[in-house]
């Protein structure tokens, strides 16, 4: 489909999709949510795209959450209220086998962070992040309320849900919410770095890593450990793991085909 909320760019196996929304600080609108949906839908399917980075355009926001003119323009209510829950991009993104780094040049409040928070890595430069929903009289409903817990804790999560309160990338880094901190000059670099490095990696030992991980979190330790091993067990029947093997011997790089 043709894009106009976002741009989408695929680049030596990476995909780079941008909310192109800058004027209005990357909010999210009903064209965008869409958007990413159909964007993530194709992406799941994709054996181009190993790596996939996220990222808003401009230096100011990564995403100021949801657009909230849509929350009062009288010809919207309705079809808000029913499309918002329908168009549910964070599930697609919960499809894709590939690892999604968000690259968080600017603030991300709301369901901005809430879409830095479904992706597996966050690179961040130093402004701030909130879930800022509780000053609208409503709760985060991207996963806010679940995934933010599972990153730093129960307490710090409803500290943050609760009060609404903004913090920047050093105390974000410092709780767990985010992986890396950069000067902002490097985010986009430091994210296409790391995705370029993931891309150059078996493509299905990454897909099954990604799983054994997102989906062991939510199973006991004893079914988590059953799920690592089912998936080990079938990596050794893939192309790519005699082809790791051989590079490893014959001291070269491996070329990887995702066999």
């Amino acid at each position: 489909m043709a894009y106009e909320a976002i741009r989408y760019e695929l680049a030596d196996s990476v995909a780079t999709i941008t909310l192109n929304r800058p004027n209005v600080h990357n909010a999210m609108n009903e064209r965008m949510r869409e958007e990413l949906t159909a964007c993530f839908v194709e992406l799941a399917q994709s054996a181009e795209a190993r790596t996939i980075v996220v990222t808003g355009a401009g230096d100011r926001a990564f995403s100021a959450g949801a657009d909230i003119r849509e929350f009062v323009a009288p010809q919207v209510p309705v079809k808000f209220r029913d499309g918002r829950r329908r168009v549910d991009f964070r599930a697609a993104m919960d499809r894709c086998g590939q690892p999604i780094i968000a690259a968080i040049r600017g603030f991300a409040l709301g369901g901005g962070l809430e879409l830095a928070l479904a992706c597996d890595i966050r690179i961040a430069r130093f402004t701030s992040v909130s879930l800022t929903e509780v000053n609208l009289a409503i709760i985060p409903g991207g996963g806010g309320t679940q995934r933010l817990p599972r990153l730093v804790g129960r307490g710090k999560a409803l500290e943050m849900i609760l009060t609404g309160a903004r913090i920047d990338a050093r105390e974000a880094l410092r709780i767990g919410l985010v992986e890396r901190v950069v000067p902002a000059a490097e985010v986009h670099s430091a994210a296409q770095t790391l995705a370029t490095t993931l891309a150059e990696r078996a493509p299905i030992a990454m897909r099954y890593a990604k799983e054994a991980v997102v989906k062991g979190l939510g199973m006991s330790l004893e079914d988590g450990l059953r799920l690592e091993n089912d998936l080990a067990t079938l990596l050794r029947t893939t192309e790519d793991r005699i082809e790791g093997a051989k590079a490893f011997l014959e001291k070269r790089k491996p070329r990887f085909t995702g066999q």
